[in-house]
Order: C-alpha cells, then sequence, then structure tokens
C-alpha cells in the first residue's frame, strides 16, 4: 500500500510542477500545556493560525556535454600543465601494474601447467585433480581480468 501512495504523491507532485507554481497550506495550532502541533490537513484546523509555504523547487542541472552549465566561480582550477604530469603519472603506473601483471600471469600459468601435469597417487578421479587445480585456474583467470581492466584504463587516459 505504500508504493501505492508513494506512486500517488509522486503524480500529483509531477502535476503540480506542471500546473504552475506548487502551494502547501499549514496550520500552527497551540496546544494546551504551550506546545505548538502543525498539520496540513484543513478539518484538524479549527482555530489554528494559516501559515503559507511555498516551496522551492529546483530543476535538474543540465545533462553533460552541450548546454553544461559553466564551473562554478569558487569551484578549484588545476592549471592544465599540472593536469598533464597527473595524467603522465597515472599512465605510467598503470604500465608498471601491467608489466607485473603480466609478470604473476606468466608465474600463474606455470604453476598451473605444473599442477596439471602432477597426478597425486590420492587423485583416482578426475573430480579429486579439477578441485587441487581450480586455486590455480582461478589465480590465472584473476590476472587475465586485471590486465584487461588496466588496458581499459591505460586505453581511456587523455
Amino acid at each position: 500500500m505504500s508504493a501505492m501512495r508513494f506512486v500517488v504523491a509522486g503524480l500529483g507532485m509531477c502535476l503540480g510542477i506542471a500546473a504552475g507554481s506548487l502551494r502547501a497550506d499549514m496550520w500552527e495550532c497551540d496546544e494546551p500545556g504551550g506546545g505548538k502541533r502543525f498539520t496540513n490537513i484543513k478539518s484538524d484546523a479549527k482555530g489554528c493560525k494559516q501559515l503559507t509555504i511555498t516551496p522551492n523547487i529546483v530543476s535538474a542541472p543540465p545533462p553533460a556535454g552541450k548546454g553544461a552549465s559553466p564551473t562554478p566561480g569558487g569551484f578549484p582550477k588545476v592549471d592544465p600543465q599540472v593536469q598533464q604530469q597527473r595524467d603522465n603519472d597515472r599512465k605510467k603506473i598503470l604500465e608498471t601494474e601491467l608489466i607485473n601483471e603480466e609478470k604473476n600471469l606468466q608465474v600463474a600459468k606455470k604453476e598451473l601447467a605444473e599442477q596439471e601435469n602432477t597426478r597425486l597417487g590420492s587423485e583416482r578421479n578426475a573430480q579429486r585433480m579439477l578441485d587441487r587445480i581450480e586455486p590455480f585456474q582461478k589465480k590465472v583467470k584473476l590476472h587475465e581480468d586485471n590486465i584487461a581492466n588496466l588496458k581499459k584504463e591505460l586505453a581511456n587516459i587523455r
């Protein structure tokens, strides 16, 4: 039922925005004992002081790209040479990581091949061997995925 209320409330808000300015009538009621009560239900507001509230509706930001608003005045700016140096440093770090991952992949492939070529006496069926080599296969897959992700990152550098 609460999902239905959410949909109805959202629809009402959309219609209100489309119709023009929104108004919300609220009432401030004095409670016995000095407390205050607020309500938006007119029938509960007998003897209460009416407050008129106009919501501040903020429009959604324009989509990135064409027609995007300029950078705010107080937003920190980076000198183009500094940004270029940062991009170069990032590229060097990613390239170093890629080289390391490629080395780690070769080591992992070698370990996997050694395990695949080793037959233990306790492995009378193929399933036991597959269970034993599974961690080595996962290690190879991890390094292959890391290499793919590093190459993708390097391709995205300006």
